[in-house]
């Protein structure tokens, strides 16, 4: 066989990945965009129900506000591509994971579902629980401490980047018994370390809800806490999963 033939013949399972890689992308970007679509109409509306947390805390008569001209549009559009992305990710998941399943052994199949699924649940409860719990906390404590004679007046703009960035930051600190499950089967840590780290972890996770909560008590506590929890999940878990030592004699 010659140098060429053997050169076409390696090209070829690459180009067959390359064509499947297209695929999976031109579906995963048709579901999304039909998500959107049906989204789309109803902007107006998910917006108002993103609102309520807050309006729910204002004074009698007391409303968000537009202070550029194109917010009253934009936002609503800019929701609507947030709320399509999360319902569409079942789908995009399922994509990504018709694509490299084929290349995965029996075991690692096992495993990367029951991951996947779990993943996908825990940030979908991560957003949930941002939404009826922390948020509510978030801004009766901002309305108790606004000073006499301030009005709570939010820009529609502002309050959404707020909520979609609390949004993400509980949706992907509830991954953390995944996160702790993938380092045990990578063999970087085990359940006994996640155990003798117990203290590190607790004083990283309050620096972690620092940051990525608002300047309040409440809300890094809100984040803190559960995430206190899902490690000790995490760790229950990788003990379930990861591979036993063997016993010295």
């Amino acid at each position: 066989m010659t140098a060429d033939a053997q050169n076409q013949d390696n090209e070829r399972p690459l180009i067959a990945h390359l064509l499947e890689l297209r695929t999976r992308l031109l579906r995963g970007a048709v579901g999304l965009a039909v998500v959107l679509a049906c989204l789309l109409p109803f902007a107006n509306t998910l917006y108002g129900y993103l609102a309520l947390p807050l309006l729910a805390k204002l004074p009698k008569g007391g409303q968000l506000i537009a202070t550029q001209v194109a917010s009253p549009f934009f936002a609503p559009m800019k929701l609507a591509f947030f709320a399509a992305l999360v319902v569409a990710m079942p789908w995009l998941l399922y994509q990504a994971w018709a694509f490299v399943a084929p290349g995965l052994y029996q075991r690692e199949k096992r495993l990367a579902l029951p991951l996947l699924s779990s993943a996908l649940l825990l940030f979908y409860a991560g957003c949930a629980f941002a939404y009826f719990l922390v948020l509510p906390m978030v801004f009766g404590f901002m309305a108790r401490v606004t000073p006499d004679g301030v009005a709570m007046m939010t820009d529609i703009s502002a309050y959404l980047d707020f909520v979609l960035v609390m949004f993400l930051a509980f949706g992907l600190s509830f991954e953390l018994p995944v996160a702790l499950v993938i380092l045990s089967l990578l063999g970087w840590v085990t359940p006994a370390q996640l155990r003798e780290g117990r203290g590190y972890a607790v004083v990283g996770i309050f620096i972690v809800a620092a940051v990525l909560t608002p300047p309040d008590v409440v809300s890094q506590l809100m984040l803190a806490i559960p995430m206190c929890l899902l490690y000790e999940a995490g760790i229950l878990a990788a003990r379930l999963v990861a591979p036993r030592e063997p016993q010295r004699a």
